[in-house]
């Protein structure tokens, strides 16, 4: 299955439906113009030398994974930590490492530009997103491999540099990817234990239906990937240079905790209740959350709803407050 495609649609141009879809969407040579894109059409010694006009002596931290990894950050054998390690350089001597061919795997992932790279965002941006106040990072490395995973935020993937492999999955998809612990993560975020390169297919049977589902697609410089919330991507960079620009932003009130916290709270407090409590916690859930609407509350006069009525920025402070404490009894 193919990603739904906008072709030709200027940075200007883009319109809202796109960034409030709930599929994927490709964007081919959304960002073409940009300097970035610019100097990687050039040369890849073009690119790095355009880059490290922006701090070149800045410590960065990265991965750095052995050649015996080939390019997959991943757990290590026995699941007690990762196959790679972390270190911080110059960000010059990264981009002189990756000019030169170095063996190993290198990564730098999610690095904020506005802070490690003042000016660079200045002519390297998409005013559309303006409103939104979106996170905007820097994703730079060699040929390498990050799992599949999903973010909380919504995602435009810029590829600026060399050619990026997406797999993307619906987020129903999540029992078919056999995802690994909640609790040691390789970035924060829960990752599948396939490869999506090389699927072991025995040992994770129920990964074929996963990519009956799956949308494949390879973009080149200049292309841009729309990946709604908590759509799942294991993302493949093919070229000895490769670097990704992406904006994250939520539709969502900046008060609002991420929905990562509930689902570890509900580990501690709700599965290993006996199944008809468990049940019962189902119902409770369905009405006051899934299935809530504005008849949930009506009987309750408004003054008197409390945390029922919308939530406000002081009142989600009143409530954080007040899990805290009952956390802490």
């Amino acid at each position: 299955m193919s990603v739904r495609e906008s072709a030709e649609l200027g940075i200007e141009a883009l319109p809202a439906e796109v960034l409030r879809s709930t599929q994927p969407v490709l964007l081919r040579g959304l960002v073409r113009d940009w300097p970035l894109v610019q100097a990687a059409q050039r040369s890849d010694v073009a690119f790095c030398d355009h880059l490290r006009g922006f701090g070149a002596d800045t410590p960065l931290s990265l991965w750095r994974g052995g050649p015996e990894i080939r390019g997959r950050f991943f757990y290590n054998d026995d699941f007690t930590g990762f196959n790679y390690r972390r270190e911080t350089r110059p960000f010059g001597a990264l981009l002189d490492e990756l000019l030169a061919g170095t063996p190993d795997a290198l990564y730098l992932g999610s690095t904020e530009i506005d802070t490690a790279f003042p000016g660079l965002r200045r002519h390297n941006d998409i005013a559309a997103l303006a409103g939104a106040n979106p996170l905007v990072s820097l994703w730079l490395g060699n040929r390498m491999q990050v799992a599949t995973h999903f973010d909380l935020p919504d995602n435009l993937a810029c590829v600026v540099a060399g050619r990026r492999r997406f797999t993307l999955f619906p987020p129903d998809q999540v029992a078919n990817l056999y995802i690994g612990p909640l609790d040691l993560t390789p970035a924060g975020q829960p990752v599948s234990l396939v490869d999506v390169t090389q699927p072991d297919l025995q040992r994770f049977p129920r990964y074929a239906q996963a990519l009956a589902h799956a949308q494949t697609f390879e973009l080149l410089p200049g292309d841009a990937l729309f990946i709604p919330s908590q759509w799942w991507h294991g993302v493949e960079s093919l070229e000895p240079v490769s670097a990704l620009v992406n904006f994250w932003w939520r539709q969502s009130p900046a008060f609002m905790d991420t929905p990562l916290n509930t689902l570890m709270m509900a580990l501690l407090s709700l599965r290993d209740l006996p199944p008809a409590q468990r049940d019962a916690w189902r119902a409770l859930f369905d009405h006051y959350i899934f299935d809530a609407d504005a008849q949930t509350a009506a009987h309750i006069p408004e003054a008197a709803r409390g945390i029922l009525a919308p939530l406000s920025d002081d009142s989600a402070r009143q409530l954080r407050a007040a899990l805290r404490n009952r956390l802490n009894r």
